[in-house]
């Protein structure tokens, strides 16, 4: 387990001041100013060489996307933070907006420096109120300070601003994030060209997780070999987990990459409702990739690449539980439902692919269909699955997937079921008729 002293999120449960005061005092702005007088790229060596990885679910190296930003170019730059946390089964960076907002103000004016970017700007999902509230509270307070602002004490001219979205999930994708912060509608840009060289209004853009952005200021205090010496190789670092469905603790934790899953829940949760021998299925990453065996969950790790090589993702370290009383076929409809409905229609692949996957799901939980039905959907998740411009193609088509490869006969036996029924329904009518003649 993690231990404490190692910890970078010191207000996870906000139990201490979460303004200013309460987070000078656990260590938050300390330092800052060193890192920028250190230089541009000094930082980025730095973030690069501690191996953080996108906490927002690809996993790719923070460091080496910030190094792909221009160095010279007459157009201004933009850092824009990912708060539109949408994912079903993922609640961490609320917890960071309402208890550590100036953890990530702070990671805000160091990842815009090291980009060479003056403007940042954090867009919060449209159902987060009090969180963009305790945010833009943070914004003032570090303003007063003048820690970020035009002529701060830091040197380096800097405008943080919030902006609200409309509660499309859509929008957690980072160019439809775009396309809504210029007050577009949210819907997905083909790429090339990438955000890089042609971002927010045209001009070079990061899009960054809130987790990424949090951390990076601890990742320059306590130094790289710091962060880089927790977890495994290439899966390094802690990392905000939040467990929920059927344990007796749901809740977020920090912990080490690379923690097995038993652990995890046990340690922290209290371990699975009923028991380990209870467990159903884990959906490891939120709900937009494949669930797990029961006899995988014993053994494996918390990382990108444990998870990646069964089959499924750490994505945003979403961890769902379900245990025996769970109808996974019914619960997996429900995922597919929300993916149909939060599709942007753009793509016809997602349009159509999603809206058919529910429908059958959906006979399917009743046992309506056909046993050649569930190859027919398999094969329709494939078609919708890396054929579209973003990956909510890919996140609808994971889950039905891994429905129809470890619980395939619980379909099977459900089609049966209904059918059986049927047969013995219309035996019953067939003698009532005889009777009455």
């Amino acid at each position: 387990m993690l231990q404490d002293k190692d910890r970078i999120f010191l207000n996870l449960y906000g139990q201490h001041d979460w303004g200013l005061k309460g987070a000078r005092s656990r260590g938050a702005w300390h330092g800052t100013k060193e890192f920028i007088d250190k230089g541009h790229d000094w930082i980025i060596n730095e973030v690069k060489s501690s191996g953080l990885r996108g906490r927002g679910g690809a996993g790719f190296p923070t460091g080496l996307k910030w190094s792909f930003m221009p160095k010279e170019d007459p157009r201004p730059s933009f850092l824009v933070i990912n708060a539109d946390e949408s994912e079903p089964g993922t609640c961490k960076d609320r917890e960071i907006l309402r208890h550590d907002p100036h953890l990530l103000v702070e990671g805000a004016l160091l990842a815009s420096f090291a980009m060479r970017a003056h403007v940042c700007y954090i867009y919060a999902r449209g159902e987060f109120i009090h969180e963009r509230e305790r945010l833009q509270a943070a914004i003032d307070q570090a303003y007063e300070a003048r820690l970020i602002g035009k002529n701060n004490v830091h040197g380096w001219d800097f405008e943080c601003y919030v902006a609200h979205g409309a509660g499309a999930y859509i929008c957690g994708e980072e160019t439809a994030l775009l396309e809504s912060l210029e007050g577009k509608k949210g819907q997905p840009r083909l790429k090339p060209p990438f955000p890089a060289n042609c971002g927010l209004y045209g001009a070079p853009t990061t899009v960054n997780n809130v987790e990424s952005i949090a951390v990076a200021p601890d990742i320059l205090r306590r130094g790289a070999a710091w962060f880089n010496g927790l977890g495994k190789p290439n899966n390094v670092g802690t990392k905000l987990f939040c467990i929920s469905g059927h344990v007796e603790r749901p809740c977020t934790v920090e912990e080490e990459m690379g923690i097995p899953l038993r652990e995890l829940l046990d340690k922290h949760c209290g371990g699975v409702r009923g028991g380990w021998d209870n467990l159903l299925t884990v959906i490891p990453g939120g709900s937009s990739v494949r669930c797990l065996r029961t006899d995988v969950c014993a053994d494996i790790t918390m990382d990108f690449d444990a998870l990646g090589k069964e089959g499924s993702g750490l994505g945003t370290a979403g961890v769902i539980v379900m245990d025996k009383s769970t109808d996974i076929i019914k619960a997996i409809a429900r995922l597919a439902y929300f993916y149909k409905h939060e599709s942007c229609g753009q793509c016809t692949p997602c349009r159509e692919g999603t809206g058919w996957m529910w429908r059958v799901l959906t006979r399917m939980a009743e046992g309506r269909a056909e046993k050649r039905e569930i190859d027919m959907l398999f094969e329709v998740s494939k078609q919708v699955e890396g054929h579209t411009i973003c990956a909510l193609g890919d996140a609808a088509a994971w889950p039905v997937q891994g429905l129809i490869n470890n619980f395939r006969h619980v379909i099977e036996a459900r089609i049966d079921q209904y059918s059986a029924r049927a047969a013995s329904d219309g035996a019953v009518t067939s003698k009532q008729v005889e009777a009455a003649h």
